[in-house]
Order: C-alpha cells, then sequence, then structure tokens
C-alpha cells in the first residue's frame, strides 16, 4: 500500500466516508494525473502531492453526505474540484463540471477519458454562456461570494435546487448581502483530518412562497 493510498483511507474513515476499492482506485489515478499535470501546467497552488490528498481530494469528499441523486454543477471548478471526487464516488450521480480555462478543461476531459467516469460532463466556457442543465444542486469551492455565486448561476438552478457554496471561514457579511429571495437553508462546519482552519458548507435556496415553510434565521444553526 502506498503513502497515498494509506493517507487518504484514513483520513475518509475519519470523516466515516465508506470507500470502496474500485473507487480508492479511481480516487489516487486521478491524484497522480493531478501531481503530473500540474508541473507542467500549474493547475493548482498546492504542489506537495502529499497535501493534494487532504487539501483536494477529502476536502471535496467532506461534503460527500449532503449530495443528493439530482444533477450536480460544479461551477469553477478548477481541476476538476469537488466534481471529479464526486463523481468517482457517485457513479449514479450526474455531475457537470464548468470552467473558462482551457488547459484545466483539457486536464478534466483528459481524467474522464481515463478513468472511465461516464457520468462527468466537462464545459469549457464561462458561467454567464453556460446553456445545460437545469441543475438541482450547484456547488462552488472556490468560485467567487455568495452573490456573485446565486446572480451568476440563477439561470441553471432547477425549481427547489440548491446551492452548496464550500467556504473557508463562516461568512458572515457575504450571507448579510444575499439578493432578495434566497436564503441560507443550512450551515456545516466540516472537520477534515490532516488540515488546519475552518471550514463549513453552506446550503443556499430560494425563499419559500408560503411562509410557514420559512426558517427564521435564529433557527439555523450552524452543525
Amino acid at each position: 500500500m502506498s503513502s497515498y493510498q494509506h493517507q487518504l483511507e484514513q483520513q475518509l474513515q475519519a470523516l466515516e466516508i465508506r470507500v470502496t476499492d474500485n473507487q480508492i482506485e479511481k480516487l489516487l489515478a486521478y491524484h497522480a494525473l493531478l501531481a503530473k499535470w500540474n508541473r507542467a501546467y500549474n493547475l493548482t497552488a498546492v504542489r506537495d502531492p502529499a497535501e493534494m490528498i487532504s487539501r483536494h481530494l477529502v476536502d471535496s469528499l467532506s461534503i460527500l453526505p449532503w449530495i443528493n441523486e439530482q444533477p450536480l454543477l460544479d461551477v469553477g471548478s478548477g481541476p476538476g474540484l469537488p466534481g471529479i471526487p464526486l463523481a468517482i464516488m457517485r457513479p449514479e450521480l450526474s455531475v457537470t463540471t464548468l470552467d473558462s480555462n482551457g488547459k484545466k478543461t483539457r486536464f478534466q476531459t483528459q481524467v474522464k477519458m481515463e478513468l472511465g467516469l461516464d457520468n462527468l460532463q466537462v464545459i469549457h466556457g464561462r458561467v454567464e454562456a453556460c446553456e445545460s442543465g437545469p441543475f438541482g444542486q450547484i456547488v462552488s469551492r472556490a468560485f467567487a461570494s455568495l452573490v456573485d455565486m446565486v446572480n451568476l448561476t440563477a439561470h441553471l438552478r432547477a425549481d427547489g435546487g440548491v446551492f452548496l457554496a464550500m467556504k473557508g471561514l463562516y461568512p458572515e457579511a457575504e450571507l448579510e448581502q444575499l439578493p432578495p429571495g434566497y436564503q441560507l437553508q443550512a450551515s456545516h462546519r466540516l472537520r477534515l483530518p490532516g488540515t488546519d482552519g475552518e471550514r463549513h458548507l453552506l446550503i443556499l435556496g430560494g425563499v419559500p412562497d408560503t411562509p410557514a415553510n420559512s426558517v427564521a434565521p435564529e433557527n439555523l444553526g450552524r452543525a
């Protein structure tokens, strides 16, 4: 067993994420491709392959418990994070990754081909011009502020769909600036092994038409 495999399995176990041998094999194959391509194309600022395990793979999969069965869009995906690890772990889930950087989407397309990810669609383009969807889940790991995320991707969200924003520190100021018609539905503190600093998942959605279905802000505790 390689040190990377041991690290990945230990950290996923700490998150209580069950993984098959085939999934581990594909996650490590993606990791190897990312480390290889990164040396030539600068796909990520994280240079250390061991650090990529925790800061990229495990971080991406930390939101897995909150991913449902609806088609998912990873906007501003970069080298495919979190979309590709999620597609590996959920082969029945339709995952679309979107990024405007051609070298990063070319890398994603190579990963899709080499790993046989039939549930993954890679789109090279700007989010404003994207006409795919609609998507029941729109995830962003390092794309934009909450306001920009909602405004730029609202036309891609299915009725009743949610925005899944992965953030560091809890973004109080960004939440206060959400446009009318949107609200925080839930917030989860992500406790990631092998990393320092805070991580949060914010789930945003439309404000229900009936006031009785809305959740008062004081009842939105941080898990």
